[in-house]
């Protein structure tokens, strides 16, 4: 036998031993049981290529508690959460009657599992697409005065973030502190360029969990999906909408792009402020938590009552999966849903069927064409099971439909970043605000059903007889949902 052989040998049996130690390891995290078993025949059935997609995409690091909030438990901030929180939601003086326990309960679920402070005293504007959000947006970076927080997953080169630079130079050349979280997978096209002309004039910009290939395995499946941005404490904006040109000018080949980004006043962006002030430490290691300046106290002339949720893989818990379960479970009359990507997992994809069994009005609004081929084709999988339980689907046919909205019963709604997909329920970072009022959820519900007016129903008579070819690549598609 050669030495070459031998090497050969060796090698194999290593690779052997590697991945059935991977395997035991997969079972050992107790995961949903279709994913594990995803993972076992992607490691037995894909050698070498199958072990290094699940080193990039796999680990699970929300059990490995890699990203931890230790050192930050007795910050400021965390004060906030004290017995008041717990007994304004039992008293729930500030709802209806007939809301109060169904609402009392979500209140309480996202503060024990996100720590979702109750914040009264806010205004609330919702801003439809480019043409509303990003006027708004440079508006208050204009108008900043002490500092600018700003977190996107993707900042893409073109005329809006040359604008945004020009705005932000302007404002560090006046004193403003600014600092930037951007996502260094999202923003990947964001040259050095631009980042270090941003540097240049003492502004602080940094990218979210760096990758770079030999800490691809650690990284690449954690990005940062927040858009946020908070402007002297006093104005926040939070929403779908990242900064890119094709969110105000659509894309080519598909049309406009529809998205809902919301701008707030009050106490809520405290809590906004909270979110970027956490990301930020992990980034820097610079802790800002403790510094009054950072954490101004504001009540808007409003009285619009919010909760700012989270989930990531630094929280214990699905935080925002766990409120969208919630909202459809709640619904008495109806459920409006609006989103891009619809990969919704088994726990979820049951709670649609069964408020729609029950006689709950479901729609769900998703985009006739997506800018993700396999997300398409994974979400017109559930299609047919979805119609058949009585949901309504419509798909939004102008473009690509970003929006990420669920409104229930005229009462309640949830506007953020997150997607009804298993990437942003376990992965992801991710943000959403959930509103209890009734005039800014009517003005969601209307948004909602003027899209509805730019969109086809789908209908179970005319889904079943669609054609072999794409009953084929739904099913191929839907293969890869675990894993993705």
């Amino acid at each position: 036998m050669s030495w070459l052989q031998i090497v050969i040998y060796v090698l194999s049996a290593l690779y052997v031993l590697t991945v059935v130690s991977v395997i035991f390891n997969v079972i050992l995290e107790n995961r949903n049981p279709v994913r594990t078993l995803a993972w076992i025949i992607v490691l037995v059935t894909i050698p070498l290529v199958g072990f290094l997609f699940y080193l990039y995409f796999g680990v699970n690091y929300r059990k490995k508690k890699i990203f931890s909030m230790k050192g930050l438990g007795d910050m400021k901030w965390l004060q906030y959460m004290s017995e008041d929180q717990k007994q304004l939601i039992r008293k729930s003086e500030f709802l209806q009657k007939r809301e109060t326990i169904e609402v009392r309960k979500l209140m309480t679920l996202l503060l024990n599992n996100s720590k979702a402070l109750l914040t009264r005293f806010n205004r609330v504007e919702v801003l439809n697409n480019g043409e509303e959000t990003f006027p708004a947006l440079f508006d208050a970076l204009r108008n900043a005065r002490k500092f600018i927080h700003l977190e996107y997953y993707i900042i893409g080169e073109g005329r809006l973030a040359t604008e945004l630079k020009e705005i932000l130079l302007q404002k560090a050349s006046e004193g403003v502190e600014v600092r930037i979280i951007y996502d260094d997978v999202g923003s990947w096209s964001l040259s050095k360029e631009f980042i270090r002309e941003l540097r240049k004039a003492g502004i602080q910009i940094y990218p979210f969990l760096p990758v770079r290939f030999h800490h691809l395995a650690n990284k690449a499946n954690y990005r940062n999906h927040r858009k946020i941005a908070v402007i002297d404490g006093e104005i926040g904006l939070v929403g779908g909408l990242n900064i890119a040109d094709r969110y105000m000018d659509g894309v080519p080949g598909i049309g406009i792009w529809r998205d809902t980004h919301l701008r707030v006043w009050g106490e809520v962006v405290t809590s906004l402020q909270v979110v970027f002030l956490i990301d930020w430490y992990f980034v820097r290691q610079e802790l800002l938590l403790n510094k009054n300046e950072y954490l101004p106290y504001f009540q808007a002339d409003g009285n619009v009552v919010v909760q700012t949720v989270t989930s990531g893989p630094d929280s214990d818990w699905a935080s925002i999966q766990q409120a969208y379960f919630t909202l459809i479970n709640m619904a008495k009359r109806y459920v409006f849903i609006s989103t891009p990507y619809f990969m919704p997992g088994e726990t979820t994809l049951n709670s649609l069927k069964t408020a729609a069994m029950s006689g709950v009005d479901v729609r769900l609004l998703l985009p006739h064409k997506s800018d993700s081929r396999l997300t398409h084709w994974c979400t017109r999988s559930y299609v047919e099971e979805l119609l058949e339980a009585g949901v309504k689907i419509y798909w939004f046919q102008p473009g690509i439909n970003h929006s990420k909205v669920i409104i229930v019963d005229g009462i309640v709604a949830s506007v953020g970043s997150a997607n009804m997909d298993l990437r942003s329920f376990e992965q992801n970072f991710e943000v959403s605000l959930i509103i209890y009022d009734r005039e800014v959820v009517k003005k969601l519900a209307g948004d909602f059903l003027r899209d509805l007016k730019e969109s086809k129903e789908a209908f179970i008579q005319q889904w079943k007889f669609r054609s072999k070819q794409d009953k084929v690549c739904e099913s191929i598609a839907r293969l890869f949902a675990p894993l993705l």
